[in-house]
């Protein structure tokens, strides 16, 4: 069976070479031409010599994932759908935003956490990606754009829960941040969850370099159940008590994400209660109005309703930001990611 080699950490591929009989420095090389020069090709290692890259070809293999489809919003924003090789689909979004580019990437097939404001879930679950399916929507984006546009912030928010996909999740943010990988500051990197409580423990205790995004999505456990079942599981007040745990670097806080729905989770009593139940906690809060898409049922507020609870948190203490929806004539916004899953 051929190795992917994307789906190797740096100790791994290191055993790897080990067991071909060659130095162990030739794993960082190797790990150089996958990650910094995106070969996808071992003809390409010209600083390997011949006999193993012939070796190489015959044991391992170099994942790639090409778009099928390229989408260009009318703000600059790029979706990208990817084919996989079982014939899954996943999506990934480009947001070009002043001097930055972000990429927000996929950790799933679907969503198992089924949300009621989001589209992903809607299709279930198909499967978890692999980390060199995660690591190859940053690889592909980039030598797309070229030596002259770099991706300077990486998002885990696309499809998917990335902490129930947590192993390889882990692996890839390692290999995202790693000098022999793609040398992303962990300060670039954000992973969304929905409040997994037990793996944002693991999270916390293992230190994996990133920054950590809780979508809340209400101020009561009533209403937060009624939006994501999870919090049945999970509730509102455990997971908030894991935060306040959470030993934050200097300078650092937690960011929370809080759709607003149109008379659902939107009024001055939900902004205070919110002010009142994140006390404690070293935070600031994305506001995202609602991204409407057929078949889901919600309605996004008014300017003036975002504009308010904004306000009502800024007085409380809060850096309050409103997340500008970016993309949304493509369906590349917040909660508006699909792909397609095979048989559906």
């Amino acid at each position: 069976m051929m190795v992917p080699l994307k789906n190797l950490t740096v100790a791994e591929m290191e055993a790897f070479i080990a067991g071909l009989g060659k130095e162990r420095y030739r794993a960082r090389q190797i790990m150089r031409w996958l990650y910094v020069q995106k070969a996808t090709s071992f003809d390409e290692m010209t600083d390997l010599a011949k006999e193993l890259r012939a070796e190489l070809a015959r044991t391992a293999c170099i994942s790639s994932v090409e778009p099928s489809t390229v989408e260009r919003s009318a703000d600059g924003t790029r979706k990208y759908l990817f084919t996989l090789a079982d014939g899954n689909q996943i999506e990934s979004v480009l947001i070009p935003d002043d001097d930055r580019l972000t990429l927000c990437i996929s950790t799933q097939v679907g969503c198992a956490m089924g949300c009621r404001f989001c589209l992903t879930g809607a299709g279930g679950l198909a499967r978890d990606l692999t980390a060199g399916e995660i690591l190859d929507q940053i690889v592909v984006i980039a030598r797309d754009l070229g030596v002259e546009n770099r991706i300077s912030n990486c998002v885990l928010m696309g499809m998917g829960e990335p902490l129930a996909n947590y192993e390889r999740v882990q692996q890839a943010v390692g290999l995202m941040t790693s000098a022999f990988g793609l040398g992303l500051s962990r300060r670039r990197i954000t992973l969304s969850t929905v409040g997994l409580i037990p793996q944002m423990k693991r999270l916390f205790a293992e230190k994996v370099p990133c920054r950590l995004a809780v979508s809340l999505n209400a101020a009561t456990q009533e209403v937060r159940s009624s939006l994501m079942p999870i919090s049945a599981k999970y509730p509102l007040d455990a997971v908030l008590a894991t935060c306040r745990a959470f030993p934050l670097p200097p300078r650092e806080r937690i960011t929370f994400e809080y759709v607003l729905i149109q008379g659902v989770n939107d009024s001055d009593a939900d902004a205070r209660r919110l002010g009142q139940i994140l006390r404690g906690i070293r935070c600031k809060v994305n506001l995202i109005p609602l991204n409407e898409v057929p078949g889901i049922a919600f309605r996004r507020p008014p300017e003036k309703t975002v504009l308010r609870f904004q306000k009502i948190l800024m007085d409380a203490g809060y850096l309050t930001i409103i997340r500008e929806s970016r993309g949304r004539d493509i369906s590349a916004a917040c909660g508006q990611l699909r792909g397609l899953v095979r048989g559906s």
